[in-house]
């Protein structure tokens, strides 16, 4: 009898009957909580490769796009070359190499895995700084920025300004644990980054997060755990629901509003869909990586074009690179993360809903608060935007490129705004 090729889910059986580290992560119920911290090491076996190629091999193509922009959606030429490049021209041991040259750990808080990456620098007087990765990003996208917030004096910066980074996978996504029960929303992530915090003995940290990031940055701000100093945050989440109560005055605030406004009606179809049915949406993401590929790609109308330049025209803009985009997309097929990775959005929803319900305010953030606006945002806010929220704003900069990914685009950029923004929490006990 002629063979059939295998499933995925019999590739990953045998990886981890052969020892590997398994690629999907799953839950197991214990009796006691473990709070250990072991080493991390990521292995990709070959055979996941192998199935991978034969997927992107077997696609089904639609037929091309009736228009000659992305209003369509992700436009044939791009995603075909992505699929090129990912299954004949790219390193398939460059993401494994990239991860495991970082210290890596895993830890389980509230019954949840956690995977986190955890570079000290050798600078005593550095400052903790736990940053948190979005969607449909990862830790792949705060890499480039390892360096230089850990090692300032390589970067045009000096010893006063370096970091100790944790930089933690969020639950259900990457290597980091599917949550088995619902509230794993932003607030209780930003308890366990806390808690995370704690274990690692940190006393006194700062927080930053863009995308989801920015959410669960926004709330451990609102929560202020002992020890957290500062946070900074480079998206105004708040926009969406307070665009008919923003200032609207000058021409750059009736700008963002446009692009608000464009966003809500045009831009957050990804949006809708993982807020109400993220299941749904899932059977695609993992059955499919070209379907996941380009998932990934159509999250908001300057990045789109960014990545698809990389891949069309050769041009990658700033660190956003065919290399890097492919170990982005890689990190989510290879941990079956796409439905998982899209129930936080089901879960805010839930909370904004609540909230709206409620009438009641959110409480203050309580600790000093930096942000930086970004030109390629999904909507560039200005200042008089972010004091509505943060009162209090103890740092402000609108920098001259960048966009929704702005640590993956622009990490120098990106590095030296953090260490302004927190420099002057650096002699605050």
């Amino acid at each position: 009898m002629a063979k059939t090729a295998p499933t995925r889910r019999d590739v990953l059986a045998a990886s981890v009957a052969a020892g590997a580290i398994s690629l999907l992560p799953v839950q197991v119920a214990s009796a006691a909580a473990d709070h250990s911290i072991r080493p991390f090491t990521v292995k990709v076996p070959q055979a996941v490769v192998d199935d991978l190629r034969r997927r992107i091999a077997a696609t089904r193509w639609p037929t091309k796009e009736l228009v000659g922009d992305r209003s369509q959606g992700i436009q044939l030429a791009t995603i075909q070359e992505l699929a090129r490049y990912w299954a004949t021209d790219y390193d398939f041991g460059r993401l494994e190499a990239r991860l495991n040259a970082l210290p890596q750990f895993m830890t389980e808080i509230d019954g949840v895995k956690i995977h986190f990456i955890h570079v000290k620098s050798r600078h005593e007087n550095a400052l903790p700084l736990i940053m948190t990765h979005g969607w449909p990003g990862s830790v792949i996208e705060l890499l480039e920025t390892v360096s230089p917030l850990t090692d300032p004096n390589a970067h045009g910066g000096t010893s006063d300004d370096a970091f100790h980074l944790v930089l933690p996978s969020l639950p259900g996504y990457g290597f980091s644990g599917e949550p088995t029960e619902l509230g794993w929303d932003s607030g209780r992530i930003a308890r366990a980054w806390a808690q995370l915090m704690d274990r690692l003995g940190y006393t006194r940290y700062v927080a930053q997060g863009g995308d989801v990031g920015a959410d669960v940055t926004d709330v451990m701000g609102r929560q202020a755990p002992k020890g957290l100093l500062g946070i900074h945050v480079n998206l105004f989440l708040a926009a969406v629901g307070l665009k008919d109560h923003l200032p609207a005055k000058s021409e750059q605030e009736r700008a963002a509003l446009d692009a608000v406004n464009r966003f809500t009606t045009d831009g957050s179809a990804y949006f809708q869909e993982l807020s109400t049915r993220p299941q749904t949406i899932g059977y695609s993401l993992l059955d499919s990586p070209v379907g996941l590929a380009a998932w990934m790609l159509d999250h908001d109308t300057d990045s789109y074009y960014k990545f698809s330049r990389a891949f069309v025209d050769k041009q990658p803009v700033g660190n956003l690179t065919r290399d890097n985009i492919v170990d982005n997309i890689m990190l989510y097929w290879l941990t079956g993360t796409g439905a998982s990775a899209a129930r936080w959005y089901w879960e805010f929803g839930r909370v904004v809903a609540a909230a709206h319900a409620s009438g009641k305010a959110p409480p203050p953030v309580t600790v000093p608060v930096g942000f930086t606006t970004f030109p390629g945002e999904l909507w560039a806010a200005p200042r008089s935007w972010v004091e509505t929220v943060y009162p209090g704003l103890a740092y402000f900069n609108e920098v001259d490129r960048g966009g929704h990914f702005a640590a993956w685009e622009e990490p120098a950029l990106f590095s030296a705004e953090l260490r302004a923004a927190f420099r002057s929490l650096r002699s605050v006990h």
